[in-house]
């Protein structure tokens, strides 16, 4: 069976695509082959989404953020490509070409919470949840079908 090939694009590649990448890691398993990416690469992933998502049994601490273009130069398609950048930075969400299914779904920019620590990381939480949600919502529906993401 052939793998569907999943990209999660957001910004800066340091938190909410990231988190997208790893909880389909987590439900699909080797079903799909799945990568993040953004049009402005941040250095490191985000150190509150590291630690939430750690929570949760994924490991984001070794993962870097790459560029949406070095993948296009690499000549890589998907089958879907999930835009998640919120609903104030669609106009700069970044478009990846080929013939994938298109898909934006809006999520809070973790980079923008402010608070004390405390009050972040219960707000990335919430985030991370969401983000959870959305991408297990398929599996949960349709787990038994070839392509999960099928509406």
């Amino acid at each position: 069976m052939k793998k569907l090939k999943v990209l999660f694009i957001c910004t800066q590649n340091s938190a909410r695509s990231q988190m997208a990448e790893g909880f389909l890691r987590q439900f699909a398993g080797d079903s799909f082959e799945v990568e993040s990416a953004g049009l402005e690469p941040a250095v490191e992933v985000n150190p509150l989404v590291v630690e939430v998502m750690a929570e949760v049994g994924i490991d984001l601490s070794h993962k870097k953020p790459q560029s949406v273009f070095d993948l296009f130069k690499e000549r890589k398609l998907y089958d879907y490509v999930i835009t998640v950048c919120d609903s104030g930075a669609e106009g700069k969400c970044p478009i990846f070409p080929g013939m994938a299914q298109r898909w934006h779904w809006p999520f809070p920019d973790p980079a923008k919470v402010t608070g004390t620590r405390d009050e972040q990381l219960a707000e990335v939480r919430r985030i991370r949840d969401l983000i959870r949600e959305h991408v297990q919502r398929p599996f949960n529906e349709a787990f038994a079908v070839q392509d999960p993401f099928a509406r």
